[in-house]
């Protein structure tokens, strides 16, 4: 669970532990892994596809969070953008819209607001006069 990724077996680094105790007012931005053991009131966003965000059951955040990946035990006040994994343990407490691509929810846990699944972008295709354009310049005149 905590960090522990089951498909790979990888463990995700933890660069920055905000203790039990702590309280942050403002936003919260980082790279990498962020262990939330405290408290910040104000918005957490992460830089890069690798980013984790993990939740203590002590952990609370008070505003908008946007990571690519978030283990959540604790509780949050605001909306959660998850843009590859959110993993929602049992003392989860979420009052806010959830925004996922893959969600794990355990027993337990509670969303207070919409669940909203997030799937690939859509793919752009040709536009059809770009790929006729290209075709007759290909051909040869007069053929």
């Amino acid at each position: 669970m905590f960090g522990s990724d089951k498909r790979s077996g990888k463990t995700a680094a933890i660069s920055t532990l905000i203790a039990a105790g702590t309280i942050i007012r403002g936003d919260v931005h980082f790279q990498g892994g962020l262990l939330l053991e405290g408290a910040i009131e104000g918005s957490i966003a992460a830089d890069g596809a690798d980013s984790m965000l993990t939740l203590s059951g002590e952990g609370r955040v008070v505003g908008e969070v946007r990571v690519s990946n978030a283990l959540v035990n604790g509780t949050v006040h605001g909306d959660i953008y998850a843009d590859e994994r959110l993993e929602l343990a049992g003392n989860a407490r979420i009052d806010g819209n959830v925004y996922y691509k893959v969600l794990e929810m355990a027993a337990g846990a509670q969303v207070n607001g919409k669940m909203i699944y997030q799937g690939e972008a859509p793919r752009r295709l040709a536009a059809p006069e770009r790929e006729a354009a290209r075709s007759s310049a290909a051909e040869p005149v007069g053929a």
